[in-house]
């Protein structure tokens, strides 16, 4: 299906699905199998070569699968995707294909919690040094860059806190290094923002949360732009012969594909967090709601978070909509349809909220200005 054609909403119930050639379901089947027949000695050499395109085994590839990568990088404006088992495993096949001992990562401190301990502790084992940026402040950034910094990265809506990122300033900063900007856009899904159109190279999700929509399955995925110049001298597993594939290189050979080919030809072969076909069947279908279910998710959030606001009772209110908040601006630019609907508040220490209180009952009786 061409995104140019369709709108959104089609694409979120249609994108990455046809008709099954051999049996005519109009629903995407559930592919259960771990393998494929081959015509013959020859196309299964051809496969396993990466000499063409075609189903091998399903740790790297099932149709099922691959309608779910087809509908989520056609809504996200993205050439392609591969999906893995889970949003975490889809940060780590990505930071795995991009950085190596010696690599240096710049990525905003404002992330969950999870993907703070990839880095901090599970990649820095491997060698690999992250730079958290306190700041959203663009310039910060540029600051924290080094000579063997491989990415930028950060989350387009802050988890849990509901910062916004500037997509634009980072993406600009990125580039003028040499580097992609990674977003990691789980909490605003593809109906909210689309980063790839402010500048992204790579988009991650955790399919989990609200794109499946329904806290039944695990699932992540990778989306790229395409737009990257892989061949910029900094990445050299992108230009180098890759010896397990016959000396194929991933840049020379498949172009603005070559990313995606890495991940999922070597990653997750090596790795291998695969996506199941039954999860990818569940996360369609959940795929299939989302501009319904985000609709109404930033509707009682908005409803919330300035009933928060205007509770005495409560200190702060995280959620960029509101008036005042230090990213407004920030939310009306990238997110016109409303900025999520997950974010912090803080509740007043109840000694300090009992003496405020006597004050104003005081002056109640006394008739002076609080």
């Amino acid at each position: 299906m061409s995104e140019h054609t369709f709108g959104f909403r089609t694409r979120a119930l249609h994108a990455g699905g046809t008709p099954d050639a051999a049996t005519g379901a109009r629903a995407v089947p559930s592919y259960q199998t771990t393998s494929f027949v081959f015509d013959d000695t020859k196309d299964a050499a051809n496969l396993f070569a990466l000499q063409k395109y075609g189903n091998i085994y399903s740790r790297i590839g099932n149709p099922t699968v691959a309608a779910l990568e087809e509908r989520i990088a056609s809504l996200e404006g993205g050439i392609g995707a591969v999906a893995t088992a889970s949003g975490m495993s889809a940060e780590f096949i990505t930071f795995a294909a991009l950085v190596g001992a010696g690599d240096h990562v710049v990525a905003s401190a404002q992330l969950y919690g999870g993907t703070v301990t990839q880095l901090d502790v599970t990649l820095r084992r491997f060698g690999v040094d992250t730079t958290f940026v306190a700041s959203s402040d663009p310039e910060e950034f540029r600051k924290a860059i080094r000579a063997n910094t491989k990415v930028l990265y950060t989350e387009v809506i802050g988890n849990p806190g509901g910062e916004i990122a500037d997509l634009e300033g980072l993406a600009a900063v990125a580039h003028e290094a040499g580097i992609p900007l990674v977003v990691d856009a789980t909490l605003a899904t593809p109906y909210l923002v689309r980063p790839i159109e402010h500048g992204a190279d790579i988009v991650i999700h955790s399919v989990t949360k609200f794109l499946g929509g329904h806290g039944t399955t695990l699932g992540g995925i990778i989306v790229e732009a395409g737009t990257f110049d892989w061949g910029n001298g900094k990445f050299p597993t992108m230009t180098e012969p890759v010896a397990s594939y016959g000396g194929i290189k991933w840049w020379d050979n498949f172009g603005e594909y070559g990313f995606l080919t890495k991940l999922r030809s070597e990653q997750l072969r090596d790795i291998g967090p695969s996506l199941s076909p039954q999860s990818a069947f569940n996360l369609l279908m959940g795929v299939e709601t989302l501009p319904q279910r985000i609709d109404a998710h930033v509707a009682n959030a908005r409803i919330v978070a300035e009933w928060l606001a205007s509770d005495p009772r409560v200190s702060f209110v995280t959620w960029a909509g509101l008036d005042g908040h230090p990213h407004q601006d920030r939310a009306q630019k990238y997110f016109p349809l409303g900025p999520g609907s997950v974010f912090a508040f803080g509740v007043r220490p109840a000694g300090e909220f009992a003496s405020e209180s006597a004050r104003a009952q005081a002056a109640l009786v006394t008739g002076e200005e609080v």
